[in-house]
């Protein structure tokens, strides 16, 4: 038997502390920007969307692996399960995000709309945009409560078939998550900037939000060994783990590459203008976002050792989790606030966010038992090696 995970109060008021403090530096700042409505609801959807998005890529996370029939993972599955249950929450703040849209999103101005906004009026207009946002959160919530509802009712029941069921909903979770991971970051993210596009956008934007899960995944794999659990996970898993970070922190990059080449060579003046912005503006931000998610995690795991110690994979975990917080302000805060801007609004609505994503995270990890037992790949977790 596995030592079930206590919520314990100790824990409790210590995020409930961080919420806390996240709140009143949050009001504080919100205090400060009555006068700049724009960056606070640009804060309001750069906290909101990546935590969620955070909590759908651990779902995906848990989604691949048993559609490809893996073993290892289901020694730390209940991790990125319990993550994805912060989706209906996140969700309300990305409805909070609608009562901004105004400040955010230039083309919800329908009455100063240029020729080309007139042209994407049928998609981009604030109903169709309010309606594809509820039906985003809406459908990821029924998704992961679905998976989880199954996944909860194998640990007392040892019937193949609701392993045969879970990967019936993985099949619906990826085809529908394939599509609406990409539509949403054109209706959320991308449409702050409605005169410029990327085919790429899309993928670029769930690459970021996956490594970061990937990082958190091993985050907070590193806080629960300290309390004493999840003692099971050993060296080879930590080496799945680490070879996720380096290689999607690659992925990352060669997205990252393969799109500023594309426009950079193309050299059309509706495309660059992007890119312009954000290097005359944010011109140190823009440099220094690449260097944190590509060179930092590169550099630290190249190695095969670095994989396997916990304590590599923590360090690279961190740097990767704010750099894709600084990758998501630089996809955001460019259309929205024009010109860098930093102080206690952002710090206090992140930890705010943070605050809640983790109280949620613990009291549902508690809810299980730290292991699947009766996954019928569980043993399979530990009878394998990492040759390469």
């Amino acid at each position: 038997m596995y030592k079930s995970f206590e919520f314990t109060k100790k824990i409790k008021s210590y995020l409930l502390a961080m919420i806390v403090i996240g709140a009143v530096l949050a009001v504080a700042g919100i205090a400060m920007n009555l006068d700049h409505t724009h960056r606070i609801w640009a804060n309001v959807l750069l906290n909101g969307f990546y935590f969620t998005a955070i909590a759908m890529s651990a779902a995906f996370f848990v989604i691949v692996h048993v559609l490809g029939e893996s073993g290892w993972h289901t020694a730390v599955q209940r991790i990125p399960e319990a993550m994805s249950l912060y989706v209906p929450i996140g969700g309300v703040f990305m409805l909070l995000v609608l009562a901004g849209m105004h400040d955010i999103y230039h083309w919800s101005h329908t009455e100063h709309l240029d020729e080309i906004l007139q042209g994407k009026s049928a998609y981009l207009n604030p109903m169709f945009f309010s309606i594809r946002t509820v039906a985003y959160i809406l459908l990821w919530s029924v998704l992961v409560l679905w998976f989880r509802k199954l996944s909860l009712k194998s640990d007392s029941n040892y019937d193949l078939k609701l392993f045969n069921k879970q990967r019936g909903v993985a099949g619906v979770f990826i085809v529908l998550f394939a599509i609406t991971s990409s539509t949403s970051a054109w209706d959320w993210i991308m449409s702050i900037d409605a005169h410029w596009f990327s085919t790429l956008f899309g993928w670029y934007i769930f690459v970021s939000t996956f490594v970061s899960a990937v990082a958190i995944v091993i985050i907070l794999l590193f806080v629960l060994k300290s309390m004493g659990y999840m003692e099971h996970v050993n060296d080879e898993h930590l080496h799945d783990l680490g070879k996720y970070l380096f290689g999607f922190s690659i992925f990352w990059a060669y997205l990252w590459v393969s799109q500023y080449l594309l426009i950079w060579y193309s050299n059309i003046p509706e495309e660059t203008i992007y890119y312009v912005q954000r290097i005359e503006d944010f011109g140190f931000l823009f440099y220094a976002n690449v260097v944190i998610n590509f060179l930092a995690p590169f550099l630290i795991l190249m190695a095969r050792g670095t994989k396997r110690k916990l304590n590599w994979l923590i360090a690279a975990a961190v740097i990767v989790f704010l750099g894709h917080w600084l990758d998501m302000y630089m996809a955001i805060m460019p259309g929205s606030i024009k010109h860098p801007e930093f102080g206690i609004l952002e710090i206090g609505m992140t930890v705010f966010v943070l605050g809640v994503f983790l109280y949620a995270f613990f009291r549902n990890f508690a809810k299980a038992p730290v292991v699947p037992e009766n996954h019928p790949y569980f043993k399979e977790s530990f009878d394998y090696d990492n040759i390469r």
